[in-house]
């Protein structure tokens, strides 16, 4: 939401609240932003008009959309996802309930209607989510780390020309780009059926990026201690708290949702419920995020209270719709009911119709109106085909679990065609390297779509060069060799889920043997070659290495940004830390100069695509 105050901000410095539009299609009645210092006190507080200090109101929430407003491919294309949530939403407020309809971030990155938005101002069209969630009347949303995937200017952007809601973050700050107070604001409190309610956002502060070169000052700060100013300001003036977290269902090293193995999620919910209730009587739920946890599926269960503070999330990618429904009374909330909502998928082949999407199900005339119109932008790039594929060497039933534990032939292929298409630009590189995790699907048997190339690399990843020593790239290698999936804990962690451990594959000029030792702490990578010659022949040369804009700053929650490798891996094993290496952003889309490459060589078979070449080996000492 990007808007002028309807209100002169209070002179006397501090917090103040400032009133705002709320979204015309939601179901604010007013709407109330909060600006200022970082004082615990709201000085024009007499702003707020009464409450009714009881009432009933049903939230309808979601978390981690991605941008799967509909399915674009596959067996369940067609799943008009998004629109099943506005039909159950629109339903409720035409019973004349009161209700409030919530994204908890990460409304980004996830299918091809990125591309909408671009990589730079000049490209952007539009931004999907936003431009469906105002047509819809979603009241608020929150900034999750996948907003600032493409950088915070398209980010403003987007919010600008397309969100007619607020975007909450009580903890993001320093953007050159974002403007606090008028693209985003800490909080808010909503005026809605006659209740106040107070609503916080807050955001990962493990996995943003920051420390982009378009935005350097942009940071995130522990979200506990961002609570303790706002939840203290805000709690005296409403009848409930919603904490809207983009930070995760745990704390610190913790595994649920999308994690095959315990991650590192820092200060995440369990500390913000515990600090929550410590700060206030008022009654105070957190709406989730950023895990992709499903929690309450059938009631809300005791393992998600602490301290008398209710925990909630829906999962991701629209799999389900999320509804609290409650009653308040004068400081006191009692839960009527917490469930989620399936959206069901849009399936020919099946004996239950109850099941599978029907008209009925989804809102047609805002599908027609409003998502249609944005799908149709991207249909057209969706199937342009790029190449044939007649081998099996890259399909997923074998690098599901090589892009953690060995050599892939995936992984290699993805290595090799980006160093490959970077020689032909003329960016000399000596090799390239890919991080496992980022590989969420394979190149299948049959016509390769530009679909599917951006369903096998989905980030928002641009291309950087980055300058390694030898001695330096000996000790990346060794912490490399430390992060892979062991022999021995195969079949004991899930592999087909998110494994945070940054383990990487590289292109062929780079070859080495890993053996594993009696723990992670004895793995050791030794003969190492690159570009034929051992490396430590080359110790003092410094060598052009293509990495991924997830890398290149750090890795994030697959540290390699200094801190203790996780995923699982014991002993508290410190990673290498790649940001301080000189590097130079090349501008390019590292999908787009994949897809490049495949247009312009022949069908992928097994005369042209290698097989696992040996380039990584293990030993299992």
């Amino acid at each position: 939401m990007s808007s002028t105050p309807f209100m002169t901000p209070a002179e006397h410095g501090g917090l103040h609240l400032s009133e705002v539009a709320p979204n015309p299609a939601g179901h604010i009645d007013r709407l109330f932003l909060l600006q200022g210092g970082t004082t615990s006190r709201i000085v024009n507080a007499d702003l707020l008009p009464a409450s009714n200090a009881a009432g009933r109101l049903r939230i309808f929430h979601f978390n981690d959309l991605h941008n799967h407003l509909s399915d674009l491919s596959g067996p369940t294309a067609g799943t008009h996802r998004f629109a099943q949530m506005v039909k159950r939403v629109r339903d409720a407020r035409a019973q004349g309930d009161t209700v409030l309809f919530l994204s908890i971030g990460d409304d980004h990155t996830g299918t091809m209607l990125d591309e909408l938005i671009g990589w730079n101002t000049d490209s952007f069209t539009l931004d999907p989510s936003y431009r469906a969630y105002s047509a819809a009347g979603l009241d608020a949303s929150v900034l999750g780390n996948h907003e600032f995937d493409r950088g915070s200017a398209l980010l403003a952007k987007g919010i600008h020309q397309d969100a007619d809601f607020p975007i909450l973050s009580a903890n993001v700050h320093g953007s050159q780009h974002l403007e606090i107070g008028t693209d985003y604001a800490p909080a808010a409190i909503a005026i809605v059926g006659g209740l106040r309610v107070g609503m916080i956002g807050l955001t990962t502060h493990v996995e943003t990026r920051v420390g982009q070169a378009s935005d350097p000052d942009l940071a995130v700060a522990p979200p506990v201690a961002c609570l303790n100013t706002v939840l203290p300001a805000i709690a005296p003036l409403v009848d409930v708290v919603l904490i809207m977290s983009h930070c995760g269902y745990g704390d610190g090293a913790h595994k649920s949702g999308k994690a095959a193995e315990v991650r590192d999620i820092g200060e995440a919910d369990f500390s913000i419920a515990r600090a929550a209730a410590q700060l206030t009587d008022t009654p105070v739920m957190i709406l989730g995020a950023h895990t992709h946890t499903r929690l309450n599926e059938h009631g809300l269960t005791s393992d998600n209270v602490f301290d008398g503070v209710p925990i909630f999330q829906t999962e991701c990618n629209g799999k389900y719709l999320g509804e609290v429904d409650i009653s308040l009374n004068t400081g006191t909330m009692t839960l009527n009911a917490t469930r989620l909502h399936p959206i069901k998928p849009n399936l020919q082949a099946t004996s239950s119709q109850e099941a599978v999407q029907q008209p009925d199900d989804y809102d047609v005339p805002f599908q027609e109106t409003t998502i249609d119109p944005i799908l149709s932008q991207v249909t057209q790039a969706l199937r342009a085909e790029l190449t044939t594929v007649t081998t099996n060497r890259l399909s997923f039933d074998d690098a599901v679990l090589s892009r953690y534990a060995a050599e892939s032939a995936l992984g290699n292929f993805i290595c090799d065609t980006i160093h490959q298409r970077l020689a032909i630009l003329g960016q000399q590189a000596d090799f390239a390297l890919l991080n496992g995790a980022t590989l969420q699907a394979g190149i299948e048997h049959g016509p390769l779509s530009a679909g599917d190339l951006f369903n096998v690399l989905p980030y928002a990843d641009e291309v950087f060069i980055v300058k390694v020593t030898g001695a330096q790239l000996n000790d990346i290698l060794q912490s490399n060799a430390q992060r892979l999936l062991r022999h021995d804990e195969i079949g004991k962690i899930d592999h087909t889920g998110f494994l945070a451990r940054g383990f990487f594959h590289s292109s062929a000029q780079l070859r080495y043997c890993v053996e594993q030792g009696a723990s992670a702490a004895h793995a050791r990578a030794f003969a190492i070659t690159v570009c034929g010659q051992p490396l430590e022949d080359q110790l003092h040369r410094t060598f052009n290495v293509i990495m991924s804009t997830y890398l290149a700053l750090g890795g994030f929650g697959e540290r390699w940004n200094g801190k203790p490798i996780s995923g699982g891996v014991p002993g508290d094993l410190q990673g290498y830390d790649l940001r301080p290496l000189p590097s130079t952003h090349t501008g390019l889309v590292f999908r787009d100069e994949i897809a490049m490459q495949l247009r312009n060589t022949a069908s992928l078979t097994d005369q042209t695509v290698p097989d696992v070449d040996g380039r990584l080996t293990m030993t299992h000492i």
